[in-house]
Parts: C-alpha cells; sequence; structure tokens
C-alpha cells in the first residue's frame, strides 16, 4: 500500500510541473510534442528525415534528446543544425517533467515554434509520464511484431498520432497493418495511424504536415 502511495505522489507531482509546462509554452505560441516508441523502433531517423525536408524551417525547432547514456542521437540532431539538448537519466527508463522543465531553461527559444521530445526508449514507462507535451506521438515499426498495442495499451490509448515505421521490410515479415491498426482503435478510436519508412523517408506527410502548420 505504500508503494502505491509513493508512486501516486510522484505522477501527481510530475503531472503539475507538466501542467506548467504546457501552460508557458503554449503562452509562448511554442508546441511541444513527445515522441515515444522502442529501443530501434527508428524514432530518431525519422526525425532525422522529417526535418531534412525543405518546408521545414531547422530554425524553429529545437530538439530534447533522452538517453539513459550516450550523446550520439543529440549529435546527429545538432550535425543537421537543429537546436538540441541532451538528457541522460544515468540507468532511469523514462524521463519526468522535471527533467524536461529545466532542458528548456537551458534552450534558446528565440523564434522557436516547435519543441520536439525524442523520448527514451521503452512502451511502458515512458507512457505513464505527462512532459507538458501539446501532442504524443507513438512509433512502433513492423519488425517489432502485430501484438504491441493490446501488450502495451498505455502508449497507444493515450497517442494522438502512431506511425508505423519500417513498412518497406513488411514484405519481409508477418506483420498485419489493417490488424495493427484495429488494435490501436479498439483503445483509442481518435488516433490517427500511418505508415512510414523513416528510412526510405516515404508517407511522412502526416508529419511534415503537422510541423509546418503552426
Amino acid at each position: 500500500m505504500k508503494t502505491i502511495t509513493v508512486n501516486v505522489n510522484v505522477l501527481n507531482k510530475n503531472d503539475e510541473i507538466a501542467s506548467l509546462i504546457k501552460e508557458d509554452l503554449t503562452k509562448k505560441n511554442i508546441r511541444m510534442i513527445n515522441l515515444l516508441g522502442t529501443p530501434g523502433s527508428g524514432k530518431t531517423t525519422l526525425l532525422e528525415a522529417v526535418l531534412s525536408d525543405e518546408r521545414i524551417d531547422k530554425n524553429t525547432v529545437a530538439v530534447i534528446e533522452g538517453d539513459l547514456y550516450t550523446d550520439k542521437d543529440a549529435q546527429r540532431m545538432q550535425d543537421m543544425g537543429i537546436r538540441t539538448i541532451q538528457l541522460n537519466t544515468e540507468g532511469a527508463c523514462h524521463l519526468e517533467a522535471d527533467m524536461i522543465q529545466r532542458a528548456l531553461e537551458e534552450i534558446d527559444l528565440d523564434g522557436i515554434n516547435t519543441v520536439i521530445i525524442d523520448n527514451i526508449g521503452n512502451l511502458v514507462c515512458t507512457a505513464e509520464f505527462s512532459l507538458g507535451e501539446h501532442i504524443r506521438i507513438g512509433v512502433a515499426s513492423v519488425t517489432e511484431g502485430n501484438d504491441k498495442p493490446l501488450k502495451y495499451p498505455l502508449l497507444f490509448r493515450t497517442a494522438d498520432m502512431v506511425l508505423i515505421n519500417k513498412v518497406d521490410l513488411q514484405p519481409y515479415t508477418n506483420f498485419d497493418v489493417e490488424r495493427f491498426t484495429q488494435d490501436i482503435h479498439s483503445l483509442n478510436e481518435n488516433a490517427e495511424v500511418y505508415t512510414c519508412s523513416a528510412y526510405k523517408a516515404t508517407g511522412l506527410e502526416p508529419v511534415i504536415k503537422m510541423l509546418t502548420t503552426v
């Protein structure tokens, strides 16, 4: 019983900070997108492909990279000329709102209209913590199998958009896009679901449209 109480208190405190973050960013006309998915689902490759599109003004986007230890993904963003800050959790499996609050204090937000959180690869803990985002995007890949929505429902239940990545590899798997989509909609009928290939830079139009519509 004590453990439950501690967990509730932690989440309540997190939600309070997340609410303040969202309110502050909204006042500044900045939206924040939380990108979630498993390790290897292709979140960072997806970001590279989307932010490489000529319609995206890189000077209006900042990225918060979440990782357990390395800064390799952050370096990939910086190499593209994106304002980036690295958050290392030293082994913790998720980001929390106070971490995002500190990161936002360190980023020059002048001219920024979109902040993207490239969250730690995890389908469980990351979905539990609101970070003050306006939009939550889940990234899954066809190489992960069809069972993810029903095995890890919280991410899919709370996502505004789900991208089924690596669709170019579908012919080499038994992945069923229709079944996967049905399972998502059984949890969240309002979720927008799209297929894409970050590696091939195809199917990215929904995300590009989102970033070019302010």
